[in-house]
């Protein structure tokens, strides 16, 4: 599967003093990218939960391009660049019109929830993610 967008709208608290969104919030869009990247894959984070997995995040890296300001609206990209044996890759853009604002990649690590013992990435996820 290709790359899912979703648009968001920065709220004004998320923004700093000097006006653009606080760097701590692209790691909550990309969370929301990613999650809307497994629903339109037909493998939610509710069906991931309800198999008894979990995803955790193992490294996370922003490259900054350009501040956004609130009320700018901008667009969430998120794509899976690497599947391996008990993680999944997700790189991600931030988008305001044509201009890349912000660029992301985050390695997840699928976990068994009780026990936080690492699983391998279930066969539905790979399959969607065209590994």
């Amino acid at each position: 599967m290709g790359e899912v967008s979703v648009s968001h709208e920065p709220r004004y608290y998320e923004t700093d003093q000097q006006g653009v969104v606080f760097n701590m919030w692209y790691l909550a869009y990309f969370e929301d990218a990613r999650n809307a990247w497994l629903a339109a894959a037909g493998y939610s984070l509710h069906d991931l939960l309800a198999e008894g997995l979990d995803i955790q995040v193992v490294h996370t890296e922003i490259t900054w391009h350009g501040g956004v300001r609130w009320p700018e609206r901008i667009e969430l990209v998120a794509r899976v660049s690497r599947v391996g044996t008990t993680s999944v890759t997700f790189d991600f853009e931030v988008r305001r019109g044509e201009a890349v604002t912000a660029t992301g990649r985050t390695t997840y690590v699928i976990v068994d929830a009780a026990s936080g013992d690492k699983h391998e990435v279930p066969e539905r996820l790979r399959a969607a993610a065209g590994d």
